[in-house]
């Protein structure tokens, strides 16, 4: 039994991190709208209703799968300002990225809903953004996790003034069952929806109005403005010419189904990685969360992770070398490497005698990684993920994001413009190092599943460094055991941080292997026994991730869809 059912429909679905960013997303899909218009809904309100954990002016990478097989990404990030000395972090901060204004970078997720909608969207910025608005004006209840995640980042609000006004009001945590209101927040996007509905009739008039207002009128000029007072580098040049790039998918064939990922500017690639290296390792015949099971899901994971590592940046400004790492040959080299009674304990070294590392002509950037043996540290609070397909067979896939615990809050205006930059290293020379219009290195990666059949399979999670590992975890729960999408979320999961983290200050954990404690006892103790270092986890625990998921299947022609109950997510459908 599952704490709840996996919903189905025949005609349309959403899932969302959140119910009310679910609801506003069916309620677009009643009003006659496409997937792309209710994803675009969801993914607005998420900023609204988890702002510990997405911004309206974060990142927001976006798949989208039409109904007559067109596939693209809207990359929905950010690159550092153009007037940012290469050298700055290295030679001023001692090779850390600090809190604040200096970890800005162009804030791309209004600009990726906007192209979402102007691309492939039926319906205005003003209707699609109005649940959003009504939630930040109106208020809606907090719930455990905020309540949770505001009080573990406490003193770090306080460090602002307007973070305290917005997360701290009356001075304290709010508390589960309280009204959480963000007026600034509410005037700023309604200002946009003003904005557009003054454009007259013509929508796509109206989009690039509301574009104007953020990125280059009085929302610009309010954030620029915050910028100098705290000696950031964000321009109005750096704002004004932002435009999300439509970058090509990354689509690998599994069993006769199709994997489409993001690219390497984040790390969805990974997860077409780890997949290849677990068909080719082979877990026909395992038990589920078996000791067995889990030694070769966890070990690809690393391998890939390690790659990632190595290899993964703005592929504008690093040649990554998608081709080789996911070739059948390289794949076939990796996998040889995994030993099936021993953990590697650390992170693998890179293939002998594969491409270079590191940014063109820097060489080999030093791979020297200094290991922790301290408890796993405090996540960084980021993220969140919507889903959705509609009765004419398009797919909506997206993972909004950006913290506010570690980023100031631009008075009277409710935002803090996208802190995404602490996922870039320090150090020019890493392949997701620094540099003036590079973006950094991206955790959030939306991924869709195309079948065999002709379904589709939109599908991602929070969770940073855990989101490949959960996600890999549910798709063989659906693909391979032959889970509902609900039973495949709800199954417990393990997560490994044997490798540099994607977030400032990039601890390793070499070994580390974070277990739910509704895995066996017994595959606990024999992955401890093959080198894996057990780091208990609950029995459910919100670190997990929270993976959403919709499944089509043309055969019967339901779309069910799955929320998970590890975050208070959900998903409806009819």
């Amino acid at each position: 039994m599952t704490h709840r059912p996996t919903v189905y429909g025949t005609r349309h679905a959403v899932s969302a991190g959140h119910y009310l960013a679910a609801a506003a997303g069916f309620g677009v899909l009643e009003a006659g709208g496409n997937a792309i218009d209710a994803g675009v809904a969801a993914g607005i309100a998420l900023g609204v209703l988890q702002p510990d954990l997405v911004n309206f002016a974060g990142v927001a990478p976006i798949l989208i799968r039409l109904a007559d097989g067109t596939t693209e990404s809207i990359a929905g990030l950010g690159w550092w300002p153009k007037t940012l000395p290469a050298d700055l972090f290295m030679r001023d901060h001692g090779g850390t990225i600090p809190d604040g204004v200096l970890r800005t970078v162009v804030p791309g997720a209004p600009d990726a809903w906007i192209t979402a909608l102007r691309r492939h969207g039926t319906m205005r910025f003003a209707d699609v953004a109005a649940p959003a608005i009504r939630f930040a004006q109106e208020g809606f209840a907090v719930y455990p996790l905020l309540e949770r995640s505001i009080g573990s980042h406490a003193e770090e609000y306080r460090r602002w003034a307007s973070n305290t006004a917005v997360y701290l009001p009356n001075g304290r945590v709010p508390k589960a069952g309280e009204k959480f209101v963000q007026t600034d927040l509410a005037r700023t996007m309604q200002f946009m929806a003003d904005q557009d509905r003054a454009a007259g009739p013509d929508r796509l008039a109206g989009l690039d109005a509301a574009h104007h207002a953020f990125y280059r009128g009085d929302i610009a000029r309010a954030i620029v403005r915050f910028q100098e007072q705290e000696r950031g580098y964000l321009s109005m040049d750096d704002l004004a010419g932002y435009g999300s790039a439509i970058e090509p998918v990354v689509r690998r064939g599994w069993r006769g189904h199709q994997l489409i990922t993001c690219g390497a500017w984040c790390q969805g690639p990974a997860l077409q990685q780890a997949l290849a290296l677990v068909e080719q390792v082979g877990i026909d015949g395992l038990a589920h969360n078996s000791a067995d099971y889990l030694h070769r899901i966890v070990e690809c994971l690393n391998l890939a992770l390690a790659d990632r590592e190595y290899y993964f940046g703005d592929p504008r400004f690093v040649d990554v070398p998608l081709d080789w790492l996911l070739d059948p040959a390289t794949i076939a080299a990796r996998a040889a490497m995994i030993k099936g009674d021993r953990a590697f304990g650390a992170m693998p070294a890179p293939l002998a005698g594969g491409p270079g590392l590191g940014a063109p002509g820097s060489g080999d950037w030093g791979r020297s990684f200094a290991g922790s043996a301290a408890e796993l540290p405090r996540v960084e609070a980021d993220t969140s993920y919507c889903c959705v397909v509609d009765r004419w067979g398009n797919a909506f896939s997206a993972t909004p994001s950006d913290g506010s615990g570690n980023v100031p809050v631009v008075p009277g205006l409710g935002i803090t413009p996208s802190g995404r930059g602490s996922q870039s290293r320090p150090d020019p020379a890493h392949p997701a190092g620094v540099a003036p219009g590079k973006r950094p290195r991206l955790t959030p990666n939306p991924a869709m599943l195309v079948t065999e059949a002709g379904g589709v399979m939109p599908f991602g999670t929070p969770g940073g460094d855990v989101q490949i590992q959960a996600m890999l975890q549910v798709v063989l729960n659906v693909m391979h055991f032959g889970m509902d999408p609900q039973s495949a979320i709800e199954a417990p999961r393990v997560a490994s941080y044997s490798f540099p983290s994607s977030f400032a200050p990039f601890e390793y954990f070499p070994g580390r292997l974070a277990v739910e404690g509704r895995i066996d006892r017994t595959a606990r103790d024999e992955l401890e026994a093959r080198g894996h270092i057990i780091q208990d986890w609950p029995e459910w625990t919100w670190l997990a991730g929270s993976v959403e998921a919709i499944v089509s299947d043309p055969g019967t022609g339901l779309i069910g869809a799955g929320a998970d109950p590890r975050r208070p997510a959900y998903a409806i459908a009819i």
